[in-house]
């Protein structure tokens, strides 16, 4: 292609066009695509020479020079002109000039840039999507460890920032981990928008050549072509359906991070990020900031941002190729994803370091009036009162407790008599052990067995039940990644016996 006849187009790009847009393309092309599109350039010339649309000498030969080009590794030792337009038609003038254009210039039959891209842009997505996938159930796996070891290591729960009932850290962070699975989901759900062939529907109407779409999507390792050569060029919805993920994931990486956030300071002392996740104030010696937690609660709102701007630059443009849709669409795509991976490594890089304070824990628990609901139990159980009644007696227990400024472990028969007699006219059967059983924060946190709760045994359950089904995802991606090295390895071969006919 030459820079002054681009087509119709007589003049080269104006100056500004290639400094804002042309040059910063070619330059993430060079970066993350260059291989990519000589892959695309492969799978299509094979379809190509199989379907009888070009001579298998020509294929041979565009073949042999693709090869060349592909082991210049991102670093070309021909001149990349912005003027030319993008890195496609660079490298398409080089394949020109090498096997002139009555060879070379085959290549780009029955096909359009329009599709290539659409094409190129789903595989480069898709490699990176993978990485952060299996990165996700890497974090997922981090906190199952963690979990596990902290089952029976009580604390406080809390509702409304208040103490509520003892639960575990293991308990917890079964919640966290069961957000986080259905984060995974959706994450996940995300494929089969993302893994369709678009290679194929042209500038958007198709081709009148008899191309045999299914085989190049096989070798570029997509689940099947995409079925309406419009949609082929126009949907970019498969980048929504990613970020949109990654934001109500990161979403709830930020309410875990607050969590630990929170409970890191001194008032609460429950846990203590690592020096590695830290850093100390320049004026104040005593200061220690839990850097990474403050980044991953950061960080979502990035992810909604990069959400909302992919969403707002496609809706109101036409059902068709555009750039709009091509490009302004997917500015922020790459981000958000480099954004998603520091996000996950962060959080994951703190829980694999982070210190928990049982002890302090358990403190908290047995002093913060936490254990009272179940002393209301007790009541229910032991005095054959109802529940409302005995959550009255607790209430007012507790104000009085707190206006002596006694903790919830110092209740005994001589506070609760006073008040059982003047709302219920009688006194209750519960005697101080019964009193000290129920308030005690780890029988509390054990005697919750049902599905969902507290105890050790029933946490181990949920923990299992998380493991086996990361072992699931973690199977179900390991045959993606498979499928796409497979595609990428018989590509080659069949590039690499087609392009030997040429020497």
């Amino acid at each position: 292609m030459d820079e002054q006849h681009r087509g119709k187009i007589k003049k080269k790009p104006a100056a500004e066009v290639v400094k804002y847009l042309i040059g910063p393309a070619i330059a993430q092309d060079l970066e993350r695509s260059y291989q990519t599109i000589l892959d695309i350039n492969k799978a299509h010339v094979i379809m190509l020479a199989e379907q009888g649309i070009i001579k298998q000498d020509v294929a041979a030969s565009i073949l042999e020079c693709t090869q060349r080009i592909a082991a210049m590794q991102e670093h070309p030792e021909f001149e990349i002109n912005p003027n030319v337009e993008d890195l496609y038609f660079n490298l398409e003038r080089y394949l020109l000039e090498q096997t002139g254009p009555e060879i070379g210039g085959q290549q780009h039959t029955a096909r359009s840039r329009n599709d290539l891209f659409a094409c190129e842009q789903r595989m480069d997505i898709r490699g990176f999507y993978l990485k952060l996938c299996a990165s996700f159930n890497e974090l997922r796996q981090s906190l199952l460890d963690l979990a596990d070891k902290n089952r029976d290591a009580v604390m406080s729960g809390y509702t409304h920032m208040q103490p509520s009932e003892p639960i575990t850290f293991g308990h917890y962070l079964s919640g966290i981990l069961n957000a986080l699975e259905r984060d995974f989901r959706r994450i996940e759900n995300a494929w089969e928008s993302l893994n369709i062939c678009p290679l194929g529907g042209g500038s958007m109407g198709s081709t009148t050549f008899m191309i045999n779409r299914e085989k190049t999507a096989e070798l570029l390792g997509f689940d099947e072509p995409m079925q309406n050569s419009i949609d082929c060029t126009a949907s970019r919805d498969y980048c929504m359906d990613i970020l949109s993920a990654f934001a109500i994931a990161s979403n709830t990486l930020s309410r875990f991070a607050y969590d630990l956030y929170i409970w890191s300071t001194p008032e609460y002392g429950y846990v203590e990020v690592d020096d590695s996740c830290a850093v100390c104030s320049s004026i104040m010696p005593q200061k220690k900031n839990p850097m990474t937690l403050e980044h991953v609660k950061g960080k979502a709102a990035h992810l909604e941002a990069f959400f909302v701007s992919v969403f707002s630059v496609l809706k109101n443009i036409p059902f068709t190729h555009c750039r709009d849709s091509s490009t302004e669409a997917m500015r922020f795509v790459w981000t958000g994803m480099q954004e998603f991976e520091a996000d996950i490594a962060l959080i994951n890089v703190t829980v694999k370091t982070l210190t928990l304070k049982r002890e302090r824990m358990r403190e908290n628990a047995v002093g913060n009036f936490c254990t009272v609901t179940e002393l209301a139990n007790y009541m229910v159980r032991h005095d054959g009162i109802s529940f409302r009644s005995a959550h009255g007696v607790v209430a007012m227990l507790v104000g009085y407790m707190q206006e002596k400024q006694k903790f919830a472990n110092e209740i005994t028969t001589d506070d609760l008599n006073p008040i059982y007699q003047t709302l219920l006219g009688r006194t209750t059967t519960l005697t101080n052990e019964l009193i000290q059983e129920a308030l005690d924060p780890s029988k509390n946190a054990q005697a919750k067995k049902t599905i969902g709760g507290s105890n050790t045994d029933e946490v181990k359950r949920q923990l299992d039940r998380l493991a086996l089904h990361l072992e699931r995802d973690n199977a179900k991606l390991t045959l993606r990644k498979t499928q796409v090295q497979e595609a990428k390895e018989n590509l080659e071969r069949l590039t690499n016996e087609l392009a030997a006919l040429a020497k």
